[in-house]
């Protein structure tokens, strides 16, 4: 028990984004419709608890449709795939729902857009995340990716009159923004999204720890270690001097932490669900916390439509991705 914990200040807004729990709520549909076993591409939001819960009701995550038996229900995670696997997909007849998330399909459409009228494209993002290898793989050449200022320098575009820059959308907003900063001075000419490619939701998170941080001595993440958003979110408390530590249960909270820490703050990342939250909160009020208090932040009230063929009455035909 640590007397020294005064309070717990959590962060808001926090956890569930809109394209997570449609994309949580396309499997559930799925499974209810059509019976168990649904299969899904990838996990469907990369969090431990979510994919456990998913599984127990009749989910079975893969990596390779080959794994995928003929006829089958396939759904595609919240990341999107490449127009390789979709095209896939569609030969071996699966009933396909695509659970990409619409903020990630709007980059895809982008991309696409652009490259009709002869541009490439440099892409911001972490080398191997499902959601980098969707959008390259919207294109056969002519995508490259820099995950930092220093691999501006190497890029070797053809041209440089038609460029246009895309970003995954997990990412820190401060280092994506000096990344794009770093493609413009090189490429003036470079073409940017309308709208910033980030997601409102990992924008929302970050600044509300950029808020929390300076009140608080200690900042817990909770999210699974193959989250991008939640990595980023205790990167930034750590950036702004908090010392803070990410977690996927309560089960990995360690007494020492706290010790000698008056205030501490609890965020969530975009797939950590909030059973997740008040399982820490519970164990940190029994290593001492005396009182929690919620800050004030954004109210998020974005709600993305479901596919159609998740009526009871509307089943789709094989091959076809809704």
């Amino acid at each position: 028990m640590n007397p020294g914990i005064s309070e717990v200040i959590l962060a808001e807004p926090r956890g569930f984004c809109a394209g997570v729990d449609r994309a949580i709520e396309i499997v559930e549909r799925a499974i209810a419709k059509f019976g168990a076993p649904i299969y899904v591409r990838h996990e469907i939001v990369h969090n431990t608890y979510v994919v456990n819960e998913l599984k127990a009701k009749g989910a079975i995550f893969i990596e390779e449709l080959s794994d995928v038996p003929p006829g089958a229900t396939l759904v595609f995670s919240a990341h999107g795939v490449s127009k390789a696997v979709e095209q896939e997909a569609r030969d071996r007849g699966f009933s396909i729902f695509d659970a990409t998330c619409p903020l990630v399909t709007k980059v895809h459409v982008e991309v696409a857009k652009l490259a009709k009228e002869g541009y490439e494209f440099i892409m911001i993002g972490h080398k191997g995340h499902p959601e980098v290898e969707g959008t390259m793989g919207q294109l056969s050449s002519g995508i490259h990716l820099v995950e930092d200022v220093e691999d501006v320098a190497k890029v070797a575009p053809l041209q440089t009159e038609r460029l246009a820059v895309v970003t995954q959308t997990t990412l820190s907003v401060d280092d994506a923004a000096d990344i794009a900063a770093a493609v413009r001075e090189r490429f003036p000419k470079v073409r940017e999204p309308k709208q910033q490619d980030i997601c409102y939701a990992t924008q929302n998170r970050q600044d509300a720890v950029k808020i929390m941080s300076p009140q608080v001595d200690l900042v817990i993440v909770v999210g699974s270690p193959t989250s991008s958003n939640s990595n980023r979110l205790r990167e930034l408390a750590q950036r702004l001097g908090t010392e803070s530590y990410m977690v996927d249960s309560a089960a990995e909270l360690r007494p020492e932490w706290f010790e000698g820490k008056a205030r501490v703050g609890i965020t969530a990342g975009a797939s950590a669900p909030e059973v997740l939250v008040r399982e820490v909160i519970d164990r940190v009020r029994a290593f001492g916390a005396v009182s929690v208090r919620k800050m004030d932040g954004i109210e998020e009230t974005i709600k993305f439509p479901l596919p159609k063929g998740l009526k009871l009455d509307d089943i789709p035909p094989p091959g076809h991705i809704s």
